[in-house]
């Protein structure tokens, strides 16, 4: 009796808790357009199928798994986010992409996990399958699409080591929620999943990112635009998506970079863009004068330092530089994306933490494709190096998109196991009782 009394007694808690914050909530200026549509259900229609994505990045999954999903019969699909950013991105991909004509899709937000508002939106949209990118691991959400014999599938899975731990010190809940069948993007994903649904059948599969990435032809218009700022007689060092905490040893970088080797032109990239201020007071401090990059209009005529302050240029720049340290790497904070500058022949440097894309593979650094460096003198020293005897970018991009073709083929493995599941639920429907019987 305790086991079944167990999840109830816990949701009247959870319940509890979200109307003690959704007032709150409601006055969030960020969440005000969405709040509504969040809290009910009555403009939730059926769906065969649903899938969560709930910002940016996961809403490129979305769009590389409906693009590649070809049903054998019309099919209805929800797709559901959590931000606007998400929503828009959805929005804007869907209707550029050639989507199978046995799908219907649409478009809405992803409901609070509020246990009466989720208990209803299972209702409403009824999924035979649901697909949660990632890590959304929601407990009433869950709960409901169990009791409602949906198959959960989490694609893509990855967990940080800080959800992980979260997650264990309450897996009493989550052992009661397993969904079907997880597909990690690495074994230590895996691994850490494991810990906490200890039913779920886990498997590990290609990230999907793979298949995103673009190893074809550069953006040629836009690196043009970098080229006409950097003098062609000085290499570029990029520091890159530079975040608050490593800051101190990004400087130590900048000040060995400029005394061992001084022609050169190096840019900085701050990861959020309201850290500009911070770095604009750190170099005033140091005696470091710089140049803002939004303020530049012709080329840059002596060596020295441009502090990026402007969007959507960074990939663009990584094709022009001759050295790139990516930030993010320095202290624990997970690491940031490295294979963009890879992929486009870039010599590439990150630090010793990098947790959040252990789903790349270790081949990557034993290929020498990248560079992994155990503190900031290590980096300074290794870019110094590269500047010192020039990498051939040609030989260096051909094996990294080598080796990014060969590691795609997520978004087909994550497709053939949602048509599967979704295959196996037609012929297999639970009657008013819970007892599957074959579909007449």
């Amino acid at each position: 009796m305790k086991t079944c009394a167990f999840i109830p007694n816990f949701f009247k808690i959870y319940n509890i808790l979200w109307q003690a914050i959704l007032p709150f909530l409601k006055k969030n200026k960020r969440l005000e357009p969405s709040f509504q549509r969040r809290i009910t259900t009555n403009h939730l229609k059926k769906a065969d199928i649903w899938i969560q994505a709930a910002s940016a990045g996961e809403a490129f999954l979305a769009l590389s798994l409906i693009s590649s999903l070809k049903p054998k019969h019309k099919t209805k699909i929800l797709i559901t986010s959590t931000t606007s950013q998400g929503m828009e991105i959805l929005a804007s991909g869907l209707s550029k992409k050639n989507i199978s004509s046995r799908i219907d899709y649409c478009i809405d937000w992803f409901p609070f996990d509020i246990p009466k508002a989720v208990q209803g939106a299972v209702t409403r949209i009824n999924p035979r399958v649901m697909v949660l990118l990632e890590t959304e691991i929601w407990p009433a959400l869950l709960h409901y699409l169990k009791k409602n014999h949906t198959k959960i599938f989490i694609v893509n899975a990855r967990l940080s080591r800080k959800s992980a731990r979260h997650y264990k010190w309450t897996d009493f809940l989550w052992s009661k929620l397993s969904p079907d069948h997880i597909l990690a993007i690495s074994p230590l994903d895996a691994k850490k999943y494991a810990r906490v649904f200890d039913k779920a059948q886990i498997t590990t599969m290609s990230n999907i990112k793979f298949d995103l990435m673009k190893t074809g032809t550069d953006d040629h218009s836009r690196i043009r635009e970098i080229k006409k700022i950097i003098p062609q007689n000085l290499p570029l060092s990029i520091l890159a998506s530079l975040r608050r905490q490593e800051e101190n040893q990004a400087l130590e970088i900048l000040e060995h970079l400029l005394t061992k080797y001084p022609r050169q032109i190096v840019a900085i990239f701050p990861r959020h863009m309201h850290r500009v201020d911070a770095w604009k007071k750190r170099l005033n401090q140091h005696g470091l004068s710089f140049h803002l990059r939004s303020q530049l209009t012709s080329t840059v005529t002596t060596p020295g330092i441009i502090l990026w302050d402007t969007f959507g240029e960074l990939r663009s720049a990584y094709g022009v530089a001759s050295s790139v340290f990516v930030g993010g790497s320095l202290r624990p904070l997970g690491g940031q994306n490295f294979l963009e500058p890879v992929v486009l022949g870039t010599p590439t440097i990150t630090g010793p933490f990098l947790d959040d894309f252990a789903w790349v593979g270790e081949d990557l650094f034993n290929l020498g494709l990248v560079t992994k460096c155990k503190n900031s003198q290590n980096v300074a020293q290794t870019m110094i190096r590269h500047l010192e005897t020039p990498v051939e970018r040609s030989g260096l991009k051909q094996k990294a998109q080598s080796y990014i073709q060969k590691k795609q083929g997520g978004t087909d493995m994550a497709c053939q196991m949602i048509l599967k599941g979704f295959e196996h639920s037609q012929t297999s429907m639970p009657n008013a009782d819970g007892i599957k019987t074959a579909k007449q």
